[in-house]
């Protein structure tokens, strides 16, 4: 009877008790993120006599897409970090203390530059900390089968919707009435939980990502400094230059960084596939398989992310939010998404384990794409409806979440545990970061996308977007066999 207690006490929903630290520190992580996010184009948006930044609504979501992109794209960095220097466990703990400094400084009510300091923050402290609680979770199942592993990402991914659920309930509650500086300290309150969490929690982990998986020699340090430090320094001058030239916008840093979002995974694959860096000819196989997932998630957060901005706005503007008589913060509209995870990804987790390798993660991937491109074709009817200048029923978005959320189901734990499958041993935590910038490379093409709002209607906008999904989802279907014997299943 002892020997079951003791077992039982070891767990976490029949996993390692190790997943219950991460799950509660992504848990408060993610509550300040979404929380902050529910908010920040509204805030963005909001003329300065209501205490916002006044911004049209183009450049608002242009910024908006670009931060977001921001917290993926730089994953990656965070990603060779863990790799190379600090570990993972580190890693983890001095992005969580980065994070809570950026939204003490968006917290701060003295203007625009603790604003984007904040912002600035929160996207460097969120690349070191997200790829590597992620191969954190990986790790504890190291030596255990991908039907498991992929359960113990979609209870990792319920502790992520919850904290969401929490954060967008809260924040814009608080929000209400132009609070937004004391609802940006409460995000920073969350991430200081998110901490005291994983530092009370982290001798569960037993040894999981304690160190750098392939730490860089003494010769290794000198060569990156060499390189690192002067391209730093010519960065922030060509930075300066831009911008006492007078040309510096908002609208024109944004299609930079979405270039850059580009650029950067297509020159981290180029480095991949060119020499050897210890990698297999069999991971190199693999990798090419994993190319293909990489783009399929590109197309699919693309179309996601657009929560907190067109959909965000269209909720403010063109939906009847008053229900019983209580108008709903806009921000709430999303937490759909949230609840609907919360109660699905158990589910989910369930059938992946039933069903074994008999739905493998490129049939997940396709069927993903198909849902968030049906989603849009939801938002072009919602959209159509709107256009006589009449707001639609708040059901119209909730059944666009609700689509959208079972897509996600068959991607984002998924492809969180494929990552961690086909990384090849060298770059496991580099790897995660890979798998983020697919986010940051989505979410910026859908800040830009969002400018041909000016030229076309709302409907067709949603309908091209749509087209395109379903379109990426038929071709990954049809792609399956081969998908599935490059990654060697």
């Amino acid at each position: 009877m002892e020997t079951e207690l003791q077992e039982r006490e070891r767990t976490f929903f029949g996993h390692p008790r190790g997943l219950a630290t991460l799950f509660g520190t992504e848990m408060w992580e993610r509550f300040s993120y979404y929380g902050m996010r529910a908010i920040l184009v509204l805030f963005l948006t909001a003329p300065p006599v209501r205490g916002g930044m006044g911004l049209p609504s183009v450049t608002a979501v242009g910024v908006y897409s670009v931060y977001i992109a921001s917290v993926y794209l730089l994953a990656l960095a965070g990603g060779w970090i863990a790799d190379r220097v600090l570990g993972p466990r580190r890693a983890v703990l001095y992005g969580g203390i980065v994070i809570m400094a950026g939204h003490i400084s968006m917290a701060v009510p003295a203007g625009g530059g603790f604003v984007w300091l904040g912002l600035t923050l929160i996207a460097l402290g969120s690349g070191l900390m997200k790829p590597n609680i992620s191969a954190i979770v990986g790790d504890l199942y190291r030596y255990e089968d991908d039907a498991r592993r992929d359960s113990g990402y979609s209870v990792f991914y319920m502790g992520v919707n919850v904290g969401a659920f929490a954060g967008i309930q809260f924040v814009p509650w608080l929000q209400r009435g132009d609070r937004w500086h004391l609802a940006f300290g409460a995000a920073a309150v969350g991430m200081a939980f998110g901490l005291l969490q994983y530092v009370l929690g982290k001798r569960h982990l037993k040894g999981a990502g304690e160190y750098p998986e392939h730490r860089l020699t003494p010769e290794e340090r000198v060569r990156f400094t060499r390189v690192a430090v002067p391209a730093g320094l010519a960065a922030g001058a060509a930075l300066a230059l831009w911008a006492a030239s007078g040309t510096l916008t908002l609208d024109r840093f944004t299609i930079v960084l979405t270039v850059l979002s580009a650029a950067v995974p297509a020159a981290y694959f180029a480095f991949l596939f060119t020499g050897s860096h210890e990698i297999t000819p069999k991971e190199k196989t693999r990798l090419t398989a994993y190319v293909w997932l990489f783009v399929a998630a590109a197309v699919f957060w693309m179309i996601y992310d657009q929560a907190g901005g067109a959909l965000t706005l269209f909720a403010q503007e063109r939906t009847d939010l008053n229900i019983l008589g209580f108008d709903v913060p806009p921000g709430w509209v999303s937490n759909v998404n949230s609840v609907v995870i919360i109660i699905l990804a158990p589910v989910f987790a369930e059938i992946w384990i039933k069903a074994g390798d008999r739905i493998g993660t490129p049939l997940k991937f396709a069927v993903a794409l198909v849902l968030i491109g049906l989603s849009f074709v939801v938002m072009a009817a919602a959209a159509l409806a709107a256009s006589g200048g009449d707001k639609v029923s708040i059901m119209w978005l909730v059944s666009v979440y609700l689509v959208q959320t079972i897509g996600e189901l068959f991607l984002s734990p998924v492809g969180l545990s494929v990552t961690n499958k086909l990384a090849p041993h060298a770059f496991v935590n580099q790897m995660m970061g890979v798998w983020f910038l697919a986010v940051a490379l989505g979410d910026s093409l859908g800040g830009q996308a969002y400018r041909l709002t000016t030229v076309i209607s709302m409907p067709m906008y949603f309908l091209t977007l749509a087209i395109i999904a379903v379109a990426a989802g038929v071709v990954m279907l049809v792609s399956t066999r081969r998908l599935t014997r490059l990654m060697g299943d």
